[in-house]
This record gives C-alpha cells, sequence and structure tokens, in this order.
C-alpha cells in the first residue's frame, strides 16, 4: 500500500511526517538527530533515500538508505587537488546544496550541487562522484562568479529535462541560470531579461543571484524564478526572462519557488522583506499565487500567524503535489494547505529551522 511522507532537512536532522488513515500528515520519525540535514529527498528512479548533511566542524556527508530505515554514508564530492575557486584560494566543499537524479533512461545517475559552484555526477548511485569540468571551466567562473548570502558560489537548482537527459539547467547564486545540451559538455548562461540591482551593470549576463529555479514538469519550456531582486518567467526555456512581481503588493522578495506539475499559468511563493531583515512582510506570514502566469498575484493568509512572524522560507522549504502545498520555516513551523494554498494550518511549531521540504509517495 502506497505511503505518502513528507520528508524535512532541518538544523536538527532528517524529520518525517507520514499520512494516516484519517488522512492527516503526523510526525513518524527523526534521523540523524542533531546534525544538520540540507537535503532530504528520495530518488524515484531508484527508490534510495538520501540525506545531504553538514556537519560544520567535520563538513559535508553523503547517507543514502534503500528503505528509510537502515542508512550507510559515502564519500562526499571532492574537488581534486589543485582546484581554485579563485586564484590563491583552494576548492574545497563547503556545502552540498542540490540533489537531482538523471533521466528515468539513467537510473542510478544523481548530481549534487555544492558550494564553491561545482556540479558532482555520479553514475553508480553514489558510489563514487566526478566533477563536472564543462561547468567547472566555464571562462566566466574565477572572474564573475561570487557568494551571496554565502561567501563562495553555490549550486542550488538542478532541473534534469525529463524528455531528455542530456539537457540540464543549473542556477548557481551568485552567477546565474545556466543551460547544457549535450550532458553537461558546454555551458551557456541564460540570464536575458534578468536584473541584478546590486551590480554596476545590472543587465550582465553573469552575476545574476537566482535564489531558485523550478519549472512546470509537463510544460519545461515554463521555467519560474525567484530571484534577489523579484520574481521572474520564462516562456521560452529560459532564452528570456520577464519580471512578474508585484510593483505595490507583497510578491517579490523571497527564496522558495514552487510551480504546479501541469499547469504552467501556476506557482507559488512565500514572501518576505529583502535583504537585510529577511522576515515575513509587515511580520505577517503569506502565501501568494499566481494562476494567470504571473500577471495576477492572490494572497492567502487563513490559518497562518498575521503577528509577530519572524518566520522566512528557505529554498528548497516550499513543495507542491496536487492542491496539497507545504512549506517550512527558519523558526520551526511548518504548514499544511490542501486548497492549493487558500488556507492553512500547522502540522508542527516546534521544529528546528527547516531547510528542505519535499512530499514523496513510496510503496
Amino acid at each position: 500500500m502506497a505511503q505518502e511522507l513528507l520528508l524535512l532537512g532541518t538544523r536538527k536532522g532528517l524529520v518525517v511526517f507520514k499520512k494516516n488513515a484519517q488522512g492527516e500528515f503526523t510526525y513518524h520519525k527523526t534521523d540523524f538527530l542533531g546534525v544538520p540535514v540540507t537535503i532530504a529527498t528520495i530518488d524515484h528512479n531508484t527508490g534510495y533515500w538520501w540525506a545531504l548533511l553538514d556537519h560544520g566542524h567535520w563538513g559535508t556527508k553523503i547517507h543514502r538508505s534503500k528503505d528509510g530505515v537502515k542508512w550507510e554514508e559515502l564519500e562526499a564530492p571532492k574537488y581534486p587537488e589543485d582546484e581554485e575557486v579563485k586564484d590563491g584560494v583552494p576548492a574545497a566543499t563547503k556545502l552540498l546544496w542540490a540533489f537531482s537524479s538523471g533521466g528515468q533512461d539513467q537510473p542510478g545517475t544523481i548530481y549534487i550541487g555544492t558550494e564553491p559552484g561545482g556540479l558532482f555526477k555520479s553514475t553508480d548511485n553514489g558510489d563514487t562522484f566526478e566533477l563536472n569540468r564543462g561547468l567547472w571551466d566555464h571562462p566566466s567562473r574565477k572572474e564573475q562568479w561570487f557568494g551571496g548570502g554565502r561567501d563562495q558560489p553555490g549550486i542550488h537548482s538542478i532541473l534534469v529535462d525529463p524528455a531528455n537527459s542530456d539537457h540540464i539547467y543549473v542556477a548557481i547564486s551568485c552567477a546565474g541560470t545556466f543551460e547544457t545540451k549535450d550532458g553537461g559538455a558546454t555551458w551557456h548562461p541564460q540570464n536575458k531579461g534578468l536584473q541584478a540591482e546590486f551590480l554596476p551593470d545590472p543587465n550582465s549576463e553573469i552575476g545574476q543571484d537566482p535564489h531558485l529555479v523550478d519549472w512546470c514538469a509537463a510544460d519545461p519550456s515554463v521555467m519560474w524564478q525567484q530571484n534577489h531582486c523579484g520574481i521572474y518567467r520564462s516562456a521560452d526555456a529560459g532564452k528570456s526572462w520577464i519580471d512578474i512581481s508585484e510593483k505595490e503588493g507583497v510578491a517579490n522578495f523571497g527564496f522558495a519557488i514552487a510551480a504546479h506539475a501541469t499547469n504552467p499559468e501556476v506557482a507559488w511563493v512565500v514572501p518576505g522583506i529583502s535583504d537585510m531583515v529577511r522576515v515575513a512582510v509587515d511580520q505577517s506570514l503569506c502565501v501568494c499565487r499566481t494562476d494567470d502566469g504571473g500577471k495576477t498575484w492572490k494572497t492567502f493568509s487563513e490559518g497562518l500567524p498575521q503577528a509577530s512572524a519572524f518566520d522566512i522560507t528557505y529554498r528548497h522549504a516550499l513543495d507542491v503535489n496536487g492542491d496539497s502545498v507545504a512549506f517550512g520555516t527558519t523558526t520551526g513551523n511548518l504548514y499544511l494547505s490542501n486548497d492549493a494554498g487558500e488556507s492553512w494550518k500547522a502540522l508542527s511549531n516546534n521544529l528546528p529551522m527547516i531547510h528542505s521540504v519535499e512530499f514523496h509517495t513510496i510503496d
């Protein structure tokens, strides 16, 4: 019998909520108690569970499990000796920030995005990893990539085309979105239309700061981006982006964005106050949804705190499954909506800082 799960990567472990016989998500268990988990996910090509860990002093770790019960530790991606982030700055894995499986025709292929901006690929289900040279050796990297909220550039978004496993996008803070059509041999920036207000040239092709990039799974030519400088949408597979932020509303700054799987007109964001503040707008937590490709936004707050809310939602802490939407916050609150975000209930107010939220269904 299929089980519906919510997997949370948190500051103090991998937390699992499971849907019960009454159709309600309830707390199930915690793995890696006390250890920061940046991403918790399940590869549906293989059924393996994955946990990307950040031990701080002890560094990054990767664990995998066949069943989500017994875990094995793997060697995390490592940069080859003598690689440099910039001249004189050695390259070392600081953070495992993104995970994606390969296409359905590539079971056992996984991708890991890291700080300082390297993309690693495994074709043996994580036993070994290889640095993608095409992206790492891109001529713009050393001089034009830089850290945003972190010290060094980081890959936080990896999108593998469901119709073509050699067609991949990555998004990097701060560099922008890059595309490959040849399995990673060559990469090309896809940032036309974006505005980096913090750069001397806001229209610069390189140096943009996407916070997260997502797409409509049924129509991957429609892409969505929560950017440091607003919300953007592309209807031509990333060749050009249009600013769809609310000029007078709250849908503007934030970190997370989630696209509807089948309707290319629909997406959700969890807005916040930008830059130096980074809390809920007016300290009133809300979620915004567009039903018309970003022409207009609706703001929903029923069931969410409307006073003294210090919450912000990280890049990977918002997910959608049909009409179910879930998000977690930096203050350990987890919220669920069963009506496409129009009303909410708290699943927990007592969790650690939440890094990632994902719906999964397993047998």
